[in-house]
């Protein structure tokens, strides 16, 4: 016993040791820290409390995670919840996705959407024959009119804002599911083209993928892009809702080789989206523009806003009506006004354009 004794005392005596260095170790980073702080005029809050106020950062990015984790309740954060999550999440892995003893969200809230049920639903042997009723048709005085069954179809979202295994995954799953899918305003990828699904090519006030070393429309290369058997519609963007009424910039760093390719840009340098395309400044241009990209792509036609206020939608439909029907545009896309993909000040996020539960039906109204 007087080995284990012995080891015991050596160990006890190591243990010491290491504990007074780390103590002494813990001091000298603190002072470091302390004299650092004090002299620095960066940062106001480690200068009046050295060393304690770097905890604030910390605390700031792991409250994120405690909110999300403890705090916060199933149905109130955004844009999504922990409900809205947890089904996904279950869907994906092929778990039971269903809920008992009914809904957790509020459905007495102003504006929630219902979708109303049928009192006589079509029985499953019905449901093929009765498929073809729900065909949409855009375009239909274009040469290549779009015949569209689906009803939810994939939005806008660029690759360089999602990555390159999303946008993958979000083409082979358009086309199982028999959608269309939005390539976004950064370009057609052949990411999107790898799934084989309906594509819908967005072009916005930079032009990515169809301008030229100018910035400006380049015909070739939309008719070149407008032959692919995958691209079935184009949208023009007005507005996103991630930043309604301001152009974007893409910083250079995210400017790789594939990107600058694919947008037509050049690689490592910034590139600056106007905030409305130049070639269009009133409903008139703007049906002008509409009826140019028709007939050089030989497609259907569609615009994309945010929506604000419905002056400029009653202007467009007297428009429309002057010139008649062949002159409005094939499609509306309605985006709302509480963000997207792209990324936006706060402000503009938080105080521009309307959400999309007030902005369809001013949108439908004025179509009415």
């Amino acid at each position: 016993m007087d080995w284990l004794t012995s080891f015991t005392m050596q160990a006890l005596d190591v243990l010491s040791m290491v504990f007074v260095l780390v103590v002494g170790l813990v001091l000298l980073v603190i002072i470091i820290l302390f004299f650092v702080d004090t002299n620095q005029s960066q940062s106001a809050i480690r200068r009046n409390f050295p060393v304690v106020g770097r905890f604030r950062d910390l605390f700031i990015r792991l409250g994120e995670f405690f909110r999300q984790y403890l705090f916060a309740l199933d149905r109130e954060e955004l844009p999504f919840n922990r409900a809205e999550r947890e089904w996904i999440y279950k869907s994906a892995d092929g778990h039971d996705n269903t809920e008992p003893f009914g809904s957790t969200t509020s459905l007495t809230q102003a504006g929630t959407p219902i979708f109303v049920n049928a009192p006589f639903p079509p029985l499953e042997e019905h449901s093929t024959a009765d498929h073809d009723a729900h065909i949409v048709e855009f375009g239909p005085q274009t040469p290549n009119p779009y015949r569209a069954r689906s009803i939810v179809n994939v939005s806008g979202m660029s690759y360089g804002s999602l990555s390159k295994p999303a946008i993958q995954s979000l083409s082979r799953g358009a086309a199982a599911a028999g959608c269309w899918m939005n390539t976004g305003e950064g370009g057609l990828s052949p990411y999107h083209l790898e799934g084989g699904c309906d594509i819908i090519f967005q072009i916005g006030t930079a032009k990515y993928g169809v301008r030229d070393e100018t910035g400006a429309l380049s015909e070739e290369k939309l008719k070149e892009i407008a032959t692919k058997p995958e691209v079935k519609m184009i949208e023009l963007k007005l507005a996103q809702g991630a930043k309604p009424g301001k152009g974007g910039m893409l910083p250079g760093h995210k400017v790789t080789a594939e990107i600058a390719e694919i947008r037509g840009i050049l690689p490592g340098q910034e590139s600056i989206s106007p905030n409305r395309h130049p070639e269009v400044s009133n409903v008139e241009e703007l049906l002008d523009y509409i009826g140019h990209l028709r007939s050089v792509s030989e497609l259907p036609v569609g615009i994309k806003a945010v929506v604000s206020s419905e002056g400029w939608l009653l202007d467009l439909g007297a428009a429309i009506h002057a010139r008649g029907d062949n002159s409005a545009p094939d499609f509306i896309t309605v985006d709302g006004g509480d963000g997207g993909t792209g990324a936006a000040p706060m402000p503009l996020m938080d105080n521009v354009g309307l959400p999309l539960r007030e902005a369809l039906p001013m949108v439908c109204d004025v179509l009415i």
